[in-house]
């Protein structure tokens, strides 16, 4: 898969219109957070059958919760027992959970807007469309960075994409996953997601594995043990395209696969640096977006990219602007990276997608500046001694 090297020109310099009225999508996994939904002792909701906290035998038990939270209130999604706070986030592990059947049945709640509808903001033109191309296999050469991201939502089983990044904490041995804000946290009217795991190198149709592990999942299913988005996503958050997409990023920790040895950095053969302050409109060479789209005529099963020179992408004149490329990924390839390659040939992660076109046809991703860098430290230094 082809990257080009990022090189700072005049940020915003191309000649800017009005945002067309165009449907958009926004890929946010989970719908309003109004929805009652309480798992039961062997439900096969959202929890999953043998998998649920709750259910008897070595599948059903949860380990690393948060010291305080009892299982029913970690599992509740009802209006005011729902976790939402910054500091509320639990992800205790269930042994089990995530098999291949049920990484299958995971699928991208989306839900398409009339432009008219959307807050309106000043944008470069939009761009044409670049066809989504399939990553070469093996991917842990092409795309080392890349992954799957599982999780549960009120509706059930849910899925985005995730990058591998540097822990400026941890040199050579990071577990930092970068991400979506809405792949972990459904904004103002919900909360945070749950059973949230990472998948370096997702492959449903690749070779299989050695050591017996699933086809899948090659290197292993990671469980967060922490996850941090931007205190603006949290607030102001939506299902809507425009309302918070601007701050639409997130940082995971990771914990150890079962059967690794080493870290998540080590284990996939690579982390992209994370670019803050990039300058990519006007930019000479083309980004790479990478990403497993679901939505048809994608099934999630594959690693897909895009090449194209962004543009500056507008959905309110309150919030910072975005970048808009080229790209016919459809849902599924939410908190995908958007990468670029640093003269020594280094990966270097300068957004993530959060929005996209309907029909398919472009891809929008957040400016990361101070408070995505906040983000990064923030949990870089919470794991800093471990």
């Amino acid at each position: 898969m082809p990257f080009r090297r990022l090189r700072r020109l005049h940020p915003f310099g191309r000649p800017s219109r009005r945002l067309r009225g165009t449907a958009i999508w926004l890929l946010v996994a989970v719908v309003a957070g109004g929805l009652a939904y309480t798992v039961t002792k062997n439900s096969t909701g959202p929890q999953g059958g043998s998998g649920s906290i709750g259910s008897t035998g070595p599948a059903g038990a949860a380990r690393g919760a948060a010291p305080g939270r009892t299982p029913d209130g970690w599992r509740d999604w009802s209006v005011g027992r729902w976790l939402r706070g910054a500091a509320d986030f639990v992800n205790p592990v269930v042994d089990g959970l995530w098999g291949p059947e049920r990484m299958a049945g995971a699928t991208e709640a989306e839900r398409s807007f009339d432009g008219r509808e959307m807050p309106r903001g000043v944008s470069d033109p939009e761009p044409d469309a670049v066809p989504a191309r399939p990553v070469a296999r093996p991917y842990g050469e092409q795309a080392p960075t890349a992954g799957r991201l599982f999780f549960d939502t009120p509706k059930g089983p849910a899925a985005c994409s995730g990058t591998v990044v540097r822990d400026p904490a941890h040199p050579g041995r990071s577990n930092l996953v970068w991400t979506a804000g809405h792949c972990v946290h459904s904004g103002k009217d919900g909360g945070w997601l749950r059973n949230i795991v990472f998948v370096p190198g997702f492959d449903k149709r690749g070779p299989a594995p050695l050591g017996g592990r699933d086809t899948a999942a090659p290197l292993g299913i990671w469980w967060a043990d922490w996850a941090q988005t931007s205190q603006q996503w949290i607030d102001h958050g939506t299902s809507s395209a425009g309302a918070g997409a601007a701050f639409d990023f997130a940082v995971l920790h990771v914990r150890q696969a079962v059967g690794a040895r080493q870290s998540l950095e080590e284990t996939a053969g690579a982390a992209a640096e994370v670019g803050f302050d990039a300058e990519l409109t006007g930019s000479r060479g083309p980004v790479d977006v990478v990403g497993y789209p679901a939505g048809r005529p994608f099934d999630g099963s594959s690693l897909f990219h895009c090449a194209d020179r962004p543009g500056s992408f507008s959905v309110a004149a309150d919030q910072p602007d975005m970048y808009r490329m080229g790209c016919t990924m459809t849902e599924g390839s939410s908190g995908g990276g958007w990468l670029v390659r640093r003269g020594d040939g280094g990966l270097v992660l300068v957004s993530n997608t959060s929005l996209g076109s309907r029909p398919a046809a472009w891809l929008a991703g957040p400016h990361l500046g101070a408070d995505a860098r906040r983000v990064l430290t923030n949990v870089s230094r919470r794991f800093a001694g471990g």
